[in-house]
């Protein structure tokens, strides 16, 4: 199972870039999703899209719970609680539903991020049953013993010291959403800290299981091989048995309120080089300005070609590594620019030159060629997104529970090849303002910052 809100790698991959020297015409937008989506009775939300382009079926489960859900002093409960859904159920022995899956030349995983929980299976389409019978089983009969959860907590303990703790920068993220963030859940990384882990109780989180893990709360896409009548009747003779939850799902998540004045902060890691991050307040995945705003992220921070690595890398060579991201996910979140810092230079220009390069967003509009070149890519990944079974369901569980809008499955193809240069500086000039920024400065500390 693999955890949480992505941690940004010191070099991001340029990626292929179509664009010719000359801009190209709009890409041709692909075939639309063939769906058929529906509610069952105890509140579970089904999504249908025949392929019948291979003999597999391909089954995610989306449950509307992340690490925003958390409450204070509980952090890492969505992910831990991702790893007790593999250990057993009234009928299903722990790791069974692993090997399960495995022995008929299946495939299954999970993962966890600040808004969602995915569990999915892919399987020869003829047992499609067997995987809504195990996912139906754990939804409904999941076993969660002190000798189970203990071991577990400590497997994610552990997970948190090899991904994080004992990484180089490993912890960059989780600084930055704590410094960036007062009251909003999004101040916490998703693995959770040890702390926290370590009080968690098993009442704890058979509470949690209790909430959250209910049908009113589930999204079920199937794509594949199958006849969507006899799909239907398969999900309502295992899932929609079970019981409809006794209560409302809780949305109260504190908002983030708006930053007034611009945040500078400088703290000491163990790390072997100075950072500086640059970040600001933005919208959430969906908005019309999110889309935007990824284009501006393409432009200065996405791989070896933005305007930052050139700048700071290649040109000045005055950090080892630039790179950035815009984090547009279900509520308000960042953009942000990191540099890590060059021996013999000063983390005070690195920060100017980052703000220089954000500044130049506001005041020049970037070029067609800019444009043309991102829209390529998004029309790329768009594309190549399509290829397997996998990726449509993603799509399509995406948009149903973080845009609650199963239509943006197609529409944002159209809307990021309609993005205009003015489009990107208008949503520059309203969220990279001074009052709206967080200027973070990492020094080493101790052995590993000898220079």
């Amino acid at each position: 199972m693999r955890a949480v809100r992505p941690v940004a790698a010191l070099v991001l991959a340029a990626g292929i870039v179509y664009a010719a020297t000359q801009p190209s015409s709009a890409a041709v937008r692909p075939p639309k999703l063939q769906y058929e989506i529906t509610t069952l009775p105890n509140g579970l939300t089904l999504v249908l899209s025949e392929d019948h382009s291979t003999p597999i079926v391909h089954l995610q489960l989306w449950y509307h719970v992340g690490s925003k859900n958390e409450k204070q002093g509980r952090t890492g409960f969505a992910h831990l609680f991702e790893h007790l859904m593999f250990k057993g159920s009234k009928n299903v022995q722990p790791e069974a539903h692993t090997s399960m899956i495995s022995s008929i030349g299946g495939q299954s995983n999970a993962y966890t991020t600040d808004d969602e929980t995915v569990f999915w299976e892919t399987v020869p389409a003829q047992y499609l049953p067997l995987v809504l019978w195990l996912e139906a089983d754990r939804m409904a009969t999941l076993r969660i013993d002190k000798e189970t959860f203990a071991n577990e907590r400590d497997v994610v303990k552990e997970e948190r010291r090899m991904r994080i703790d004992n990484q180089p920068f490993g912890r960059l993220n989780e600084i930055i959403y704590d410094q960036a963030f007062t009251v909003h859940p999004y101040k916490h990384a998703t693995i959770g800290s040890m702390a926290d882990l370590e009080a968690a109780s098993v009442d704890d989180v058979r509470d949690f299981y209790r909430t959250y893990y209910v049908p009113s709360n589930a999204t079920l896409v199937l794509v594949g091989d199958f006849d969507a009548t006899q799909a239907t009747q398969l999900v309502a003779q295992y899932l929609g048995r079970v019981p409809k939850a006794e209560r409302e799902v809780p949305r109260d998540i504190p908002k983030e309120p708006p930053q007034t004045q611009e945040k500078r902060v400088t703290l000491r890691e163990p790390w072997p080089l100075p950072a500086v991050v640059v970040a600001y307040h933005i919208t959430n995945d969906g908005n019309p300005d999110s889309y935007p705003l990824h284009i501006a992220a393409k432009v200065l921070s996405d791989g070896q070609t933005s305007r930052i690595y050139q700048k700071l890398v290649y040109d000045k060579q005055m950090a080892v590594a630039a790179f950035g991201n815009a984090n547009l996910i279900e509520d308000p979140n960042l953009f942000y620019a990191v540099g890590i810092v060059q021996p013999g230079h000063s983390p005070e220009d690195v920060t100017k030159e980052l703000i220089a390069e954000v500044e130049r967003l506001k005041t020049e509009p970037i070029s067609d060629h800019e444009l043309q070149r991102a829209k390529n890519q998004f029309a790329r990944d768009y594309i190549l997104s399509r290829e397997s079974n996998q990726q449509k369901a993603m799509h399509l569980a995406h948009a149903v529970v973080i845009h609650h809008d199963i239509k943006t499955a197609d529409g944002e193809f159209d809307i990021f090849q309609n993005i205009s240069v003015a489009d990107v500086q208008r949503v520059a000039r309203t969220y990279f303002r001074p009052e709206n920024r967080l200027v973070l400065t990492l020094l080493p500390s101790g052995k590993a910052g000898a220079q």
